[in-house]
């Protein structure tokens, strides 16, 4: 999800702050105590310690109550902890005392957002850019918020003003790759999906290899190749369906990936050599010649991928568990067994468009003959007594299947399921990756809705939900589709696969 950025001012001073406090009545020194409190609530703001940021800011405008960065800044670090009618008095404070603050005007227009109050927040961007016509954070936050309106024309406009103004800006260059992978521009978006690894986040992931990282152009015959994962587990699952491209083209190939993955992967891949990630030994490895972080993978084989016909699996789940987890299916009762997965357990403001809540699933438990499978990791138990006291439908729920750390059950009993409705996390791609009919629900302005997120494999069935479309309406599709489901197992109309639908 793109970003909307807030921005605030810092002061070069090198003394330790607590001593550089002066007790003074004098106005300069005032000016200074504030401007020091200032840059201490920036740091804290930094860490993340939002609290303690807001308590020296409220020093510093103790010394200087007209230190309007102070207010703004203050602004800021109330809109992180959620509390945003206190964050937009603090904003408009800042203004009051300097009409023309063009950051303080940027960072409302964050707070407006976090509201739902797009057109007030588009015109609060659009206000500090008159101000300050090459402020290319408003630029980017207008590209963000055009995007999330499904504006993506006009988002993509404001994404190539915000670059054109700050090229070497790793942040703007990220979000505007989203952009362009949802407007269909994949090479252009895969290529600028590189600028990652230059942003705060990705460079705490990057790893060191005295190796080169493979630029997909280098003969890999007699040669050895690592991949490896660099975000969650649902990103390793859908972009190991290229691992053996890769592997047919290397003499040897490594996947390391997150250690609860290996046994799932190292049956689906049994020409790769899987093994959990170990970074302490990066620098003096030798038993590879190339490598390349997973989220890399599709720029080399993009033709394999939209041309040529998608796999109906490739995800090889335990079979004996599979017969285990049919089994204990068959004794809930007979049915269409149908497994079910609507929020992530990130639910930030950010995110929120992705998923759904379990109300808004109701017309898929209206589908007949169906028994329903909880497919959620945590914080389902009130989501299942709700649905049940809403609609009479139980969900049914193993408790001895551990969703969050055995992902080699999942996968089988994901397997063992008829079919999967799912919003966009790791669980579709386990069920598609096994072959299991999977209904992927996703929020279209969505930034992984696009072929670099989206499961790579024909047994997804991809609906669509603009942004101020309800979820409902989606999943009512949904139910008529699953209604022609047939009493074979996993039998599907075959010009239904890998069929994208709108609504």
């Amino acid at each position: 999800m793109g970003t909307i950025y807030n921005k605030f001012e810092t002061f070069p001073q090198d003394a330790h702050i607590e001593k550089g406090i002066i007790a003074s009545n004098n106005s300069s020194t005032n000016i200074l105590n504030a401007a020091l409190y200032i840059e201490k609530g920036n740091n804290f703001y930094l860490q993340g310690s939002y609290y303690c940021a807001i308590e020296a800011y409220k020093k510093a405008v103790i010394f200087n109550p007209n230190a309007s960065q102070a207010y703004t800044n203050m602004g800021n670090a109330f809109c992180e902890i959620g509390n945003l009618n206190t964050a937009i008095e603090f904003h408009n404070k800042a203004i009051s005392l300097k009409p023309d603050y063009a950051i303080a005007y940027n960072s409302l227009g964050n707070v407006f957002y976090k509201q739902g109050k797009f057109k007030d927040a588009i015109d609060a961007c659009k206000k500090s850019i008159s101000i300050k016509p090459d402020f290319a954070q408003a630029y980017n936050n207008i590209g963000n918020i055009q995007k999330y309106l499904g504006k993506i024309d006009i988002s993509i406009k404001a994404f190539e003003k915000s670059v054109s103004l700050q090229p070497s800006n790793s942040l703007f260059q990220l979000d505007y790759s989203f952009a362009l992978l949802n407007k269909g521009f994949i090479k252009e978006g895969l290529d600028k999906y590189e600028w990652r690894w230059r942003t705060p986040k990705f460079l705490n992931q990057k790893r060191n290899f005295l190796q080169p990282k493979w630029d997909g152009k280098k003969s890999l015959n007699d040669k050895k190749i690592l991949i490896w994962s660099e975000q969650g587990i649902g990103d390793t699952i859908k972009w190991s369906s290229v691992l053996p491209l890769v592997s047919s083209m290397a003499e040897f190939c490594i996947l390391e990936c997150q250690e609860k993955l290996v046994p799932l992967l190292k049956r689906s891949f049994p020409n790769i050599h899987v093994r959990a990630v170990d970074i302490s030994n990066d620098l003096k490895r030798t038993d590879f010649d190339f490598q390349l972080p997973m989220g890399s993978l599709y720029r080399f084989f993009l033709d394999d991928i939209t041309k040529k016909p998608k796999p109906n699996f490739y995800l090889k789940a335990d079979p004996d568990r599979i017969s285990f987890w049919r089994d204990r299916l068959n004794s809930v009762g007979k049915g269409k067994y149908i497994g079910v997965n609507w929020k992530s357990a990130n639910m930030e403001f950010s995110r929120q468009q992705n998923y759904a809540s379990i109300s808004e699933l109701s017309p898929v438990f209206s589908v007949p003959n169906a028994i329903f499978f909880n497919l959620q990791y945590k914080d389902f138990e009130d989501d299942l007594r709700k649905i049940y006291k809403q609609t009479g439908i139980k969900i049914h729920n193993f408790d001895d299947l551990d969703h969050y750390n055995n992902i080699d059950d999942v996968a089988a009993f994901c397997a063992a399921l008829d079919v999967v409705v799912s919003t966009n996390n790791a669980v579709p791609y386990i069920s598609s990756g096994v072959g299991t009919v999977t209904k992927l629900v996703n929020w279209k302005q969505s930034p992984w809705n696009n072929i670099l997120h989206n499961p790579n494999v024909s047994t997804v069935n991809i609906f669509e939900r603009d942004t101020d479309v309800s979820w409902q309406s989606v999943f009512n599709l949904i139910s008529m589709d699953l209604s022609k489901l047939t009493k074979n197992r996993k039998f599907y109309e075959s010009n239904n696969k890998n069929k994208t639908i709108k609504y």
